[in-house]
């Protein structure tokens, strides 16, 4: 079998390691325990951790054994990775409750098992709020403080932006507490590769050295991931309605579908290779089309993604209801759909009050600079005044689609 890390380095998953020929060798001849982190902080994972679930389950599917932790102690300081501000503290009610949602989502990626330590590779799910919040202070100062030099945390890239604004004591000891989750796993669990974001470099480092400082061994090492941008460097997975999770109730099959159909062709070759299991011969030749082909690449895509995520049944009514609605027609069911009753149609419905009943615009502002931009069409007519009021006769069998934008389509339905 080929080594995962010709896997992984062919498909352009990798973009630093501590030591890559050792890190090589060491998934080459053993099976290894590894883990990754995630922190709580919503109900759903989302498009940006996509590579972290399909990187677990390509070592998965080559005999290693994932460990994915969930920052149920993290996630009671917050990450200062990447920000400019403080993030919001949560609850343990809070946290749990995600933590519930993520095993689900990850379980679609990854085998648990039954969750024991005995069975071969199966996934282990950890909160390392099981560790962290029993934690003696005092204790944790003279054993693991004692090996972090303050200096050397302060140049640390996770916590530059934070630094001119204002690192909060309480943030400072996130360093800390990530490189003590690598230090047990490691007693605890024989685990000895910590991966994660390009933006965890210094956190993983971090873990890294204190094992080597505290038990001698050398063979633990650290290796981060692309994170998932565009050919222009911006992070994709937003919208203009926020972030793509992978939720179907935040972001529908339909939604989801569509964003991947909608990327830029620059993107696609790439996509490809990440986001699905597609062989890398298929994935050069689908990014290699050009013109009208490039579209038909595009559908494998979002087809493709959209089927790991929500299942082969979602993804074909995703890719009917696209097809439908491009050619002229609409799927109820699978694009994303507003109801409202027939009393309200008869007697009339402004414009600006149905774009707000169906969340295409957040205020009525917004709506009217989208009329007079040109941006709104209604069953395909563009609306030019924003005083429009939408009735029954604007209906064709109950339905109306909206459109807003190239990308943002809307149904509504008369029940």
């Amino acid at each position: 079998m080929q080594n995962v890390y010709d896997v992984l380095s062919e498909r352009g998953y990798i973009e630093q390691a501590t030591h890559e020929e050792e890190i090589r060798e060491l998934l080459g001849k053993e099976k290894v325990t590894f883990y990754i982190g995630f922190d709580p902080t919503a109900d759903s994972l989302h498009v940006g951790h996509f590579i972290q679930l399909m990187v677990m389950s390509h070592l998965q599917q080559h005999g290693h054994r994932p460990i994915a932790i969930i920052g149920g102690g993290t996630a009671m300081i917050g990450d200062p990775s990447g920000r400019t501000d403080m993030r919001t503290m949560m609850t343990k009610e809070t946290i749990a409750n995600n933590v519930a949602a993520f095993r689900k989502q990850m379980a679609k990626f990854i085998d648990f098992g039954d969750g024991t330590e005995t069975e071969g590779n199966k996934a282990l799910m950890l909160n390392n709020g099981d560790w962290l919040l029993n934690l003696n202070y005092v204790d944790l100062l003279r054993e693991v403080g004692a090996h972090f030099s303050v200096n050397n945390m302060l140049r640390a890239e996770c916590y530059k932006n934070r630094y001119e604004k204002g690192l909060t004591f309480l943030e400072f000891n996130y360093m800390i507490m990530q490189s003590y989750d690598f230090l047990h796993l490691y007693r605890n669990h024989n685990c000895r590769l910590q991966f994660g974001g390009s933006d965890q470099w210094s956190n993983i480092i971090g873990g890294m050295e204190l094992i080597r400082r505290l038990e001698g061994d050398k063979t633990a090492y650290g290796l981060t991931f692309k994170l998932l941008t565009n050919s222009e460097g911006k992070k994709m997975g937003k919208t203009a309605s926020g972030a793509v999770w992978l939720d179907a109730n935040k972001t529908s099959p339909y939604e989801f579908y569509q964003y991947w159909r909608n990327i830029d062709d620059a993107d696609v070759e790439k996509c490809l290779a990440l986001l699905t299991f597609l062989p890398m011969d298929e994935v050069r030749r689908l990014g290699a089309a050009e013109g009208a082909e490039i579209n038909k690449s595009k559908e494998v895509l979002a087809y493709e993604i959209t089927k790991l995520i929500h299942g082969e049944e979602e993804a074909e009514k995703a890719q009917q209801a696209a097809r439908a609605l491009f050619g002229g027609g609409a799927q109820a069911g699978s694009i994303p759909t507003t109801t409202i009753s027939a009393a309200e149609a008869e007697a009339g419905i402004d414009v600006l009050k149905l774009l707000q009943l169906t969340g295409l615009i957040k205020g009525t502002s917004e709506g009217r600079r989208l009329i007079e931009q040109g941006g709104l069409l209604i069953q395909d007519n563009k609306v030019t005044d924003f005083k429009q009021v939408i009735t029954t006769a604007d209906f064709k069998d109950n339905q109306l689609m909206i459109k807003k934008g190239k990308k943002g389509f809307h149904l509504v339905v008369i029940e």
